[in-house]
């Protein structure tokens, strides 16, 4: 057997709106595949069934052999219409792909050694993630699950961005194919929300003791006016 995601479906004949309804309220999910040299077809999948699949994160991501009644085409996940409030799936698009031709994938980003991190244990900092996944170019063979990022090395202050990824072979930031202006963070650690503070607070407090300090001089060098007086008068004597 295959190494791909299986994924069972049924051919359907009817489309539209109205169709589409009866199948959802049936338990069903309306789907189409499309790509490659064959056009559109329309199939249904089995609700309960395909959203439990979707618990899968490599679903997103990997071959599937979509099985349609006795036939079965390897497709990926292209998109997926949820139901903006309900735990529902609407509609699902599956794309046929060609083993010899590059396809764009949108792959998840893991973050790894994160309690090893270097900035967050010694420098007191915190790990701030700016990207959760990245498009990428590659041939279907080559199509990872996931792209790890080693963070151990990574101090306070410092940003891991798209170019330091360590890519598998054959796989392609889309991203950076498009000059160094796109090279983008990916991971970064910064100080935490309490450091923050307290560094823009110090500078206040150290100006208000100086003003302090300042007054404080300021009224010991100028004489109290019983003072002039008496000199005045000492004078004039």
């Amino acid at each position: 057997m295959s190494d791909n995601i299986q994924l069972n479906a049924e051919p359907r004949a009817d489309s539209g709106k109205g169709a589409s309804r009866r199948l959802r309220r049936s338990g069903l999910v309306p789907a189409v595949v499309y790509g490659g040299d064959s056009g559109p077809r329309s199939i249904s999948l089995v609700h309960n069934k395909f959203n439990h699949e979707l618990e899968n994160e490599a679903i997103y991501t990997q071959l599937i052999d979509l099985n349609i009644g006795q036939e079965s085409e390897e497709v990926i996940l292209r998109d997926l219409q949820r139901h903006p409030f309900k735990n529902r799936i609407l509609h699902a698009d599956f794309f046929r792909i060609d083993k010899k031709k590059p396809i764009h994938v949108v792959v998840p980003i893991h973050a790894v050694n994160t309690e090893e991190c270097i900035g967050v244990r010694s420098d007191g900092g915190m790990l701030t993630q700016v990207a959760t996944e990245i498009e990428v170019i590659c041939l279907p063979k080559n199509l990872p699950e996931y792209l790890e990022v080693d963070v151990a090395e990574l101090h306070l202050g410092e940003t891991l961005h798209l170019s330091e990824l360590k890519m598998p072979e054959g796989v392609e930031i889309v991203a950076l194919t498009y000059g160094e202006d796109h090279d983008s963070g990916v991971i970064s650690v910064v100080k935490t929300r309490v450091e923050e503070i307290i560094s823009d607070e110090a500078p206040e407090a150290l100006d208000e003791e100086a003003e302090g300090e300042a007054e404080g001089d300021e009224g010991s060098t100028e004489p109290s006016e019983g003072g002039e007086e008496a000199s005045k008068g000492a004078s004039e004597e």
